[in-house]
């Protein structure tokens, strides 16, 4: 096509029901196969997906469906009377926007049909899922000279749209598109539709949006659906760190490293940071450091939950609350500490996993540090006392 040529204007689908407008006379044949992709599609078994296998729909964020889209797709076709866009049904027999062309018996043939514009939002690298029939050309008699059995894929990044002006030298070519199984007219007859799946990637992306395009050649194509998609990492919490939305990188083999934030009542283990990495395919992997519990919080799955009432939790290093020791109380929850009951004490130097005592266990405990000590000048007593409690716990005494 001469550059900045308009194509002539988009013909209406087709209103045959499934099937393309009656066929000119000198091809009867050709159309009729089209048409009967179409009308035994859903009542096709697949003979199976070839090509990439597709990923988990979790990790996937679709930029187009037209499987989805029951309204015309509206895409562009060049020239007008190459490819046509019809409806069908899928395996489910719901309504389906398709395209197709099969205009084999005319050498040289170059027809173009172009997406509208897709914006690509975060995505570095696209992925191209293709879904087509494609019929053996050895099948089609007196055919063989001009016969394709390809079509190629072809890409354009822009950041806006561009009108419905088809340059072909503005698009860059992804590959050339050959089915792994093509099917015959003893195929249709009985009833096995051969179903390709082709998966093709193209990246980094640097503009806000592309157009894709495919090429005929000269071959007899359905192209059942198109799925354009970029894969990421979903938010997840590990390790007590949330990690957020991550897209994917550029590069089949990249690893996005993400910081992760500590979830509520948590803070990061000293000198180890949490982090993982978001691989091409859309997984979390490699974890690395930790959050932990703040003082008076314990984990509970995912999340740091407060040390219940007469419970506590003194360090973040802790991994369980605590009941408070003897003589000690707490009347709220989330505490790092326990107090002492009325007429009970703890020294400030005590841990809080001590104990409160009383004033005369005080007593007794400084007298049993004096008991080595020599007697005072003047004739005073050295104090004698026993060096243990006695078994019911009691304070015991003091001898004279």
């Amino acid at each position: 096509m001469p550059p900045g040529r308009e194509p002539n204007p988009r013909p209406p689908a087709s209103t045959h029901g499934p099937c393309p407008a009656p066929a000119p006379p000198q091809h009867p044949a050709y159309y009729y196969f089209l048409c009967n992709v179409l009308i035994f599609l859903a009542s096709f078994h697949h003979t199976g997906q070839m090509g990439w296998k597709t990923p988990s729909a979790g990790t996937l964020m679709i930029l187009l469906d037209s499987k989805a889209q029951q309204t015309e797709l509206e895409w562009i076709s060049y020239p007008p009377n190459g490819w046509e866009e019809i409806s069908g049904l899928d395996e489910n027999y719901t309504p389906i926007r398709t395209y197709q062309v099969c205009k084999v018996m005319e050498p040289n043939q170059n027809n173009w049909l172009r997406t509208n514009w897709i914006e690509k939002g975060d995505a570095q690298r696209i992925f191209v899922e293709l879904k087509f029939t494609l019929r053996d050309c050895n099948s089609l008699p007196g055919v063989v000279g001009a016969c394709k059995e390809t079509f190629n894929l072809y890409y354009q990044e822009t950041d806006s749209e561009v009108g419905r002006g088809l340059r072909e030298n503005q698009y860059v070519k992804i590959d050339t598109i050959a089915a792994d199984e093509s099917f015959t007219q003893g195929d249709l007859g009985e009833r096995k539709m051969k179903l390709n799946t082709e998966v093709r990637i193209i990246g980094p992306l640097s503009r806000r949006g592309f157009y894709l395009a495919f090429q005929d050649v000269g071959a007899c194509i359905a192209l059942v659906s198109v799925k354009v998609y970029y894969k990421k990492c979903w938010s997840i919490i590990e390790n007590l760190a949330t990690f957020p939305d991550t897209v994917t990188g550029s590069e089949f083999s990249s690893l996005v490293e993400v910081e992760g934030m500590c979830v509520n009542d948590a803070e990061e283990e000293a000198d180890n940071s949490p982090k993982m990495h978001c691989s091409a395919e859309g997984e979390w992997l490699v974890p690395i450091g930790k959050c932990i519990c703040k003082a008076g919080f314990h984990q509970k799955g995912d999340a740091c939950e407060p040390c219940g009432r007469g419970f506590y939790k003194s360090s973040s290093q802790d991994l369980q609350c605590s009941r408070c020791p003897a003589h000690s109380f707490n009347d709220r929850e989330g505490s790092w500490r326990c107090d002492c009951e009325d007429g009970y004490y703890r020294a400030l130097s005590d841990p809080p996993s001590v104990a409160c005592t009383s004033e005369s266990a005080r007593l007794l405990l400084r007298l049993k540090k004096e008991r080595f000590k020599k007697p005072h000048v003047g004739g005073c007593r050295r104090l004698k006392h026993r060096s243990n409690l006695d078994n019911d716990g009691s304070l015991g005494q003091v001898d004279p």
